[in-house]
């Protein structure tokens, strides 16, 4: 075959690997834009909170989940990528006046929390009797951005025969903390009398996984979800620092190291692409129009990622954790929402 006809058969195979992709994601993005319009129809004639309502009935389509895998496919697309983006468009509603509102104070809680949550969790882990690396992947989890810092963590802390089991536990007991925070941490705020500025600290700096930062902070106001987003990416942009801080520690105490993938970015792409937007939001140059159409993108991309996270979740598998890993778990749950409320009352 010469170089030309095999340059048009590389090109021709191009679009179709792109099809074959989209028909293993279609269904399940289906699905989780049908939960979607559900919920915002709910949210229209019920007054129904659209994100809490892409959630529950997420939930009680799980087993579609189950039962099919190439559903299951495009739903943790929707979940994560879907996600991503609509985080990432939500730059275009926000400017760099809202970090400057937060303040110095607000951020030094949030990295004040992480490093007392880290130290909680050893301290509690040695107390139960349990690993070192589980107390470094929960407690990294529950303060930095839930399962992605659990999967990250994971791959450079040095393996076990407990790695996957415990990696496998971090990631469903964070998403089934975040999932049960999304719906009792804004009514937690809201008999507490948080403002929204408080109430968007207070749920952003607490709540473990993005997607259920999104779905609290937005159903108690925009402006709370606003705040909320922006508080939890200041914890996401902590991921790669912390992840570079934790190798260079096992190298030097010679833990030993884990090779299995490569390392996250320093910056991932959709924050990148959120702080993109808000600075050309913030200097002014972002139309009108776009801006509104980003909006309205942004808002069906999340509700359509809350279905996906609530169809992923499977509560029956809390039954199979240890004992103490629930425990210990959930103690950093409670610890961390303890101590930034505490922050945001007496700030």
């Amino acid at each position: 075959m010469t170089r030309s006809a095999t340059a048009r058969t590389g090109a021709s195979r191009l679009p179709f690997s792109r099809a074959a992709a989209w028909r293993d994601l279609w269904p399940g993005v289906a699905v989780c834009g049908v939960i979607a319009l559900a919920a915002q129809f709910l949210s229209d004639h019920y007054g129904a909170p659209a994100m809490l309502m892409a959630l529950l009935i997420g939930l009680a389509l799980h087993f579609l989940v189950e039962d099919g895998e190439r559903v299951a496919r495009g739903v943790t697309f929707s979940a994560k990528t879907i996600l991503r983006m609509g985080v990432a468009l939500l730059g275009a509603r926000i400017s760099f006046e809202v970090f400057a509102r937060l303040g110095l104070e607000v951020i030094a809680l949030i990295v004040a929390a992480l490093l007392a949550t880290m130290a909680f969790g050893y301290m509690g882990a040695r107390l139960l009797g349990r690993g070192w690396r589980l107390a470094i992947l929960t407690a990294g989890a529950v303060s930095i951005c839930g399962a992605s810092a659990a999967m990250a963590i994971a791959a450079v802390l040095p393996r076990n025969e407990f790695s996957e089991r415990n990696l496998s536990f971090t990631v469903f007991g964070v998403t089934l903390l975040s999932t049960l925070a999304m719906i009792f941490y804004p009514i937690l705020a809201q008999m507490l009398g948080l403002g929204d500025m408080a109430a968007g600290v207070f749920l952003g700096g607490t709540i473990h996984d993005v997607a259920q930062v999104v779905g609290a902070g937005f159903s108690m106001s925009d402006q709370v979800g606003e705040t909320a987003t922006t508080v939890k990416l200041i914890r996401v942009s902590m991921l790669a620092p912390f992840v570079l801080i934790l190798t260079l520690a096992l190298r030097h105490f010679d833990l030993g190291g884990s090779d299995a993938g490569a390392r996250p970015p320093v910056v991932p792409g959709f924050v990148a692409a959120f702080l993109v937007l808000a600075l050309i939001n913030s200097l002014g140059w972002l139309p009108g129009a776009v801006q509104s159409a980003a909006w309205a993108v942004s808002k069906w991309a999340m509700l359509t990622a809350i279905a996906g996270v609530g169809m992923k979740t499977e509560l029956r598998r809390i039954l199979e954790i240890p004992g103490q890993s629930v425990v210990l778990i959930l103690a950093e749950t409670v610890f961390i929402a303890a101590l930034v409320l505490a922050g945001v009352t007496l700030l």
